[in-house]
């Protein structure tokens, strides 16, 4: 079951893996397969189209990169039983491991709701890696901003009768980004029903699976304190996800953990400032995960970065 028809011009999945349960994932992959291996993790909302030009700079530095989307979202399959929780994300996250290259641990990047999963998955011991990168997600998050990314994802039940509505949506939803003149890229984030209205490209039931805050943070924070792996926290200076009383806490759960705060970024950090992002991301790989001095991959760091797209992540 899906949203609807997927419209032209959305980019077709580079690979399937059959995830937990049969589920089928859709995934990208850029950079050397004998490179070291970087799995990218989406929010809640996304897609693997939110790391499009990320996974593309990290495959040029010489990394084995795949971004793939979660169960529920862009072109993987809904879960047949409405499972969304995060211990069968995580079941998927190993599965995707598996297909890139089981034997070699990678390194996890994940944005708020793939932060989590991340998190979880190196923090219970699934997951053996060498590094992990947690892009506005931390144990403790702020309720406010959880209940605006919720009802941003419930305030069209009913669909939009164009991609004018679904672009002014998102534009009241982040009123510091700028309104796109061309709505093309849009396309990947919703599906055309046969009823002739756009709506977002998630299982809806992926909304529904509430999950109390308290009980998340004393969970995440067990995780944190059995991550012995280098870490990277990168914040948003205008999250309303992560506070810096949340950044902090995190860091004292980690002492060994590194930390970047992002000017002029609010909880979307990759993308209002994808040119910081990518270079803090990649300076940090570079020193902990670096690529064989000598082989034709090292590292080249350039600062072009396209526009990548909008759309909510959930905690």
């Amino acid at each position: 079951m899906s949203a609807g028809t997927r419209l032209p011009g959305t980019p077709e999945p580079m690979f399937r893996v059959e995830g937990a349960h049969g589920v089928s994932l859709a995934g990208d992959r850029w950079g050397p397969e004998s490179g070291p291996l970087v799995i990218l993790l989406h929010g809640g909302g996304q897609t693997r189209h939110a790391w499009k030009n990320t996974g593309r700079h990290l495959g040029e530095q010489g990394y084995h990169t795949v971004a793939y989307d979660a169960r529920g979202h862009g072109d993987s399959d809904w879960a047949p039983d409405g499972e969304y929780l995060q211990g069968r994300m995580v079941d998927d996250l190993i599965a995707i491991i598996d297909d890139a290259g089981g034997d070699q641990p990678p390194v996890l990047v994940g944005a708020s709701l793939g932060g989590g999963v991340s998190l979880s998955a190196i923090g219970e011991g699934r997951i053996t890696a060498t590094a992990l990168v947690m892009v506005d997600i931390a144990p403790r998050i702020e309720p406010e901003g959880v209940a605006k990314i919720r009802d941003f994802m419930f305030s069209a039940p009913d669909g939009f009768a164009s991609l004018d509505e679904v672009a002014d949506a998102i534009a009241a939803y982040q009123p510091h980004r700028s309104r796109p003149r061309d709505l093309s890229g849009l396309a990947k984030n919703v599906r055309l029903g046969s009823d002739g209205r756009y709506r977002w490209h998630w299982d809806p039931a992926f909304m529904e699976r509430g999950r109390d805050l308290t009980d998340r943070q004393r969970q995440h924070e067990h995780n944190a304190r059995h991550v012995t792996v280098p870490i990277l926290l990168v914040r948003g200076a205008l999250s309303d996800i992560v506070s810096e009383d949340g950044a902090r806490e995190f860091l004292e759960l980690c002492p060994h953990a590194e930390y970047v705060n992002v000017s002029d970024a609010s909880h979307m950090v990759a993308g209002d400032r994808n040119d910081i992002f990518a270079e803090s991301v990649i300076e940090f790989l570079n020193r902990v995960v670096p690529i064989e001095t000598g082989s034709d991959h090292s590292a080249r760091v350039s600062t072009t970065f396209p526009e990548p797209e909008p759309p909510p992540a959930r905690a």
